[in-house]
Parts: structure tokens; C-alpha cells; sequence
């Protein structure tokens, strides 16, 4: 694969080539010292994936990746000396289109999220998603048998773009929406538990990583914070899964909404945010086919037309709508489900 460096240090960039080259199979095809000259030289000769430091002197990597996805996109790793210290701005960058974001890699170190083999196997990740390989998910009927909640579940599937996007999406709700909200977002699992925070300082909603065998709740925001699967693991429980392995999206929205199909009896709203791929798309479509309401975000407001792109494709989405107009069509979907008892 073709990759760019963004960083202002010498040391670093240094460090950052010789562990790409370490792997023997991708290549480095130009280094820039900070946003403004990456955004030129993106211009002129695209790379697959970037490298992307935040903190610069010229232009920073929010704004880098901003202008960038805007006028020559392409995917765009964070890394960067703290994600943690800099998790505002992680989030930031990735509401701006970034893939994902990890700590600046320390040659020598062998720690599994510091060391140059987290940083090739972050690489080999995205570029596989990079390939957009879509696996076909089967779909089972919800069994009637199974007791019915009382609240409706709003599952909504997000990518690159995904954390501003949320952020905008669940501030338009009302602080007690009357409905469980589950949320897959492709985050690495190290970054989840701020990245609830994060949600829920700017949406006023109350937000918090699901744990395992957690018992769904109305009026309760669920985000994934695993590497595996987030799923229904029965009518009312969430839980995780490492299956199916194979998937190159970790944690799969395909899969969870799959496991809603299966698991869950109530009403529910499937909503497919900006993203890169296609993960969701048939997961979402699986939701339209048993007849509930499915949302997709349109071309226009999102930083990656990928996975609402793909959804619009296989006619998975009822409503194809600007972000500013989700929550409002949320709010009018519950009014009516409330309206018949479920």
C-alpha cells in the first residue's frame, strides 16, 4: 500500500518510516512536516492511507484532515504521542473523515498498542477495509414466542465522520427520547470509553460503553467498546462476540444489526451514518425487509460516502436524509410508535 507521513518531527517521522518499511510490503511514498504541505502534496500524488500527526505548528491534523477529505480524500490514520491527552481532538479529526487514531509508535517497544507491530497491524487493518470487502450477512426472523419490550431500540452504525455525526445526531434528541439507543461505531476499543464521555458532554444524553450481559434500557445510550462484535445476545441483553473472526470490521454494525433481527421482538429504527465501506449496508437492509424503519445519511452531509452510499444501492434505506434532519425524523417515528403501544 501507498503511505504518506504528516509530522513535524524528524525523530518521529524517522521512526514512523523505518516501522512501515519493516513490514516489506508497503511503501512510503512522500513525508510532509506539517498540514499545509500535506494537503499539497496530496494534491499532487494521493497516497492510500496517511499517517497523520494532530499537533502542528502549520495547519493541524483536525484541520489537515478537513481540507483534505474535502479536496482529495483518502483514509487517514491519527497518530499521534497521547491519544488519550488528545482525545478531544482525536474525536475532532475523526468527525472529520480520519479512520481511527493510535499512539505514535516507540521502536523497540514491544507493548501490544505502543510497539511498531500495533502500527502494521493497524495499517493491514485499514487496508483491508481500504479494499472495501463486503462479507453477506444471513438474516433469521425475530421468533414471536419472545416477550416484547416496552420500549422501542434505535441501532444506528457509524465510520469515518462517525463521532461529530453522533454528536449532532443525539443532541437533537430529547434528554428522555422514550427509546434504548445502541450505537456501533468503528472506534479502537481502547478509545470507547472516552469517546462516551465525549458524546455525552456534547449531546446531553446519558452515554456509557456496554458491558457484557448489560440489560438494554430505555432512555439509555449504549456505545460498543470492544474490538469484537457487539450484539443482542438474547431479547434484552447485549453482550460480545469474536464471531464471525473473518470480518474486517471490528466491531461490526452488519453483525449487531444481524443479531437484532434474531433477538429483538419490539419496534426498532435502524440509521446508517457516514462512513468508508459498505458495513451496515446489508444489516440495515435485513432491518427494512422484516418491515422497520431505516435511515441512511445523504451524500451531501457526510464526510465519507461509503456505507450510506452502499445502502442506498441495495434500496436498504426507507428515508435518505441530511444529518441536520435525522433527529427530528427519530423524534416523529417515536411519537407514532408510541402512539400505537409498540
Amino acid at each position: 500500500m501507498k503511505i504518506a507521513i504528516v509530522n513535524d518531527v524528524p525523530t518521529v517521522t524517522e521512526a514512523l518510516r523505518r516501522a512501515v518499511a519493516s513490514s516489506g510490503h508497503h511503501e512510503i511514498i512522500w513525508t510532509a512536516a506539517n498540514g499545509r504541505e500535506a494537503l499539497e502534496r496530496c494534491q499532487r500524488e494521493r497516497p492510500q492511507l496517511l499517517l497523520m500527526d494532530l499537533i502542528m505548528p502549520i495547519m493541524d491534523g483536525v484541520e489537515a484532515t478537513r481540507l483534505i477529505m474535502a479536496t482529495c480524500p483518502c483514509a487517514i490514520l491519527i497518530v499521534t504521542a497521547d491519544v488519550g491527552y488528545n482525545a478531544s481532538k482525536v474525536f475532532e479529526a475523526m468527525g472529520e473523515g480520519a479512520l481511527d487514531a493510535i499512539d505514535t509508535p516507540q521502536l523497540g517497544l514491544r507493548q501490544r498498542d505502543r510497539g511498531p507491530d500495533y502500527l502494521l497491524s493497524k495499517i493491514d487493518s485499514l487496508e483491508r477495509v481500504i479494499a472495501d470487502r463486503c462479507s453477506t450477512v444471513a438474516a433469521k426472523a425475530a421468533s414471536p414466542l419472545k416477550p416484547a419490550p416496552d420500549f422501542p431500540l434505535i441501532a444506528i452504525g457509524a465510520s469515518a465522520g462517525g463521532p461529530a455525526a453522533l454528536a449532532a445526531l443525539l443532541s437533537g434528541l430529547p434528554r428522555n427520547p422514550g427509546a434504548a439507543i445502541a450505537i456501533v461505531q468503528h472506534v479502537d476499543a481502547q478509545f470507547a470509553s472516552g469517546m462516551a464521555a465525549w458524546l455525552e458532554q456534547h449531546s446531553g444524553l446519558s452515554v456509557r460503553v456496554a458491558q457484557e450481559g448489560e440489560v438494554l434500557q430505555a432512555n439509555q445510550v449504549y456505545l460498543a467498546g470492544s474490538n469484537d462484535h457487539l450484539v443482542l445476545k438474547s431479547p434484552h441483553h447485549l453482550g460480545y462476540t469474536s464471531q464471525p473472526e473473518e470480518y474486517v470490521y471490528r466491531p461490526s454494525v452488519d453483525v449487531f444489526f444481524q443479531s437484532i433481527c434474531q433477538q429483538w421482538c419490539g419496534d426498532v429504527i435502524g440509521v446508517l451514518l457516514t462512513g468508508m465501506g459498505c458495513d451496515g449496508a446489508q444489516g440495515l437492509k435485513l432491518l427494512r425487509n422484516l418491515g422497520f424503519h431505516t435511515i441512511a445519511q445523504d451524500e451531501q452531509s457526510c464526510a465519507v460516502y461509503g456505507m450510506p452510499k452502499a445502502a442506498a444501492k441495495l434500496g436498504a434505506a426507507a428515508e435518505i436524509l441530511p444529518l441536520t434532519q435525522i433527529a427530528a425524523h427519530l423524534i416523529a417515528s417515536l411519537a407514532v410508535m408510541t402512539a400505537k403501544g409498540h
